[in-house]
Order: structure tokens, then C-alpha cells, then sequence
């Protein structure tokens, strides 16, 4: 095989691995994430309360991940989403330590690995939306 052949081939599984990240990531925050809070399911408002911000705070949060979870799907979006989903769940770390005592605190992080793997795969369309590429 050819080392054009390969690298068409490792290109290939590259891409497909990607989508899978981004198929896999859209459904956690739409359905395991985002659906509770807008659903104002008692696991969600149970822990909007103890953060004390009120249920409003519990929709928008839900409405920033099920935003996120669209722009992961739409290719020249997932780039900015997965950045997006990466600063939201730095936030997230932050209030999981100060306001839940540290209680899953480290859940945000296994999420901004896969995320951060797709922001830099779709680089280019975020400089191109931002208007550094042309």
C-alpha cells in the first residue's frame, strides 16, 4: 500500500472518528444534559436550588447546552460549539467547586477532552467565522 493510500485511509478513520466524538457529545448535552433542565426534572431543580440561582438559571443553562449540542452537529459550527462547551463547562467546574463543595468536580473535565479534540480538528472553520481566514 502506498503512503498515499495510507494517509487517504488514516484520513478517512480520522474523520469518521471525529463525527463520532461529535454524534456522541450532541446527544449527552441535548438529551443527558440539557432535556432535565428544560424538562425541570427534580434531579436537575434539586441541584439549581442548592446553587441557589433560581430555576431561570436552570433553563438558560439548558438552552446553552442543547445550543451547544446543535452547533456540534452542523459542520461549520462544531469548531465554535465545542470551544463554546468548553468555556460553559469551565464555568461548571468552577460552580461544582465553590457552590457543591467539590462534589463531581472532575466530571467537566472528562467532557473538555473529546471537545477539545474537535474544536482543533474544526479549527478552521472558527477562524473562518471569526474572519482571520479567507
Amino acid at each position: 500500500m502506498s503512503s498515499t493510500a495510507t494517509a487517504v485511509k488514516s484520513s478517512k478513520t480520522a474523520l469518521r472518528s471525529v463525527w463520532t466524538l461529535r454524534i456522541l457529545l450532541a446527544l449527552f448535552f441535548a438529551l443527558a444534559s440539557a432535556l432535565p433542565k428544560l424538562l425541570a426534572l427534580p434531579a436537575a431543580t434539586t441541584v439549581f436550588d442548592a446553587i441557589g440561582w433560581g430555576h431561570w438559571f436552570m433553563y438558560l443553562t439548558g438552552l446553552v447546552e442543547l445550543a451547544g449540542a446543535v452547533g456540534l452537529l452542523v459542520e461549520r459550527l462544531a469548531g465554535p460549539a465545542a470551544t463554546a462547551l468548553i468555556v460553559f463547562l469551565v464555568f461548571a467546574f468552577v460552580t461544582q467547586l465553590t457552590a457543591m463543595h467539590g462534589e463531581n468536580a472532575g466530571t467537566p473535565f472528562i467532557f473538555m477532552v473529546p471537545l477539545a479534540v474537535i474544536a482543533w480538528n474544526r479549527r478552521a472553520e472558527g477562524a473562518e467565522l471569526l474572519g482571520l481566514r479567507r
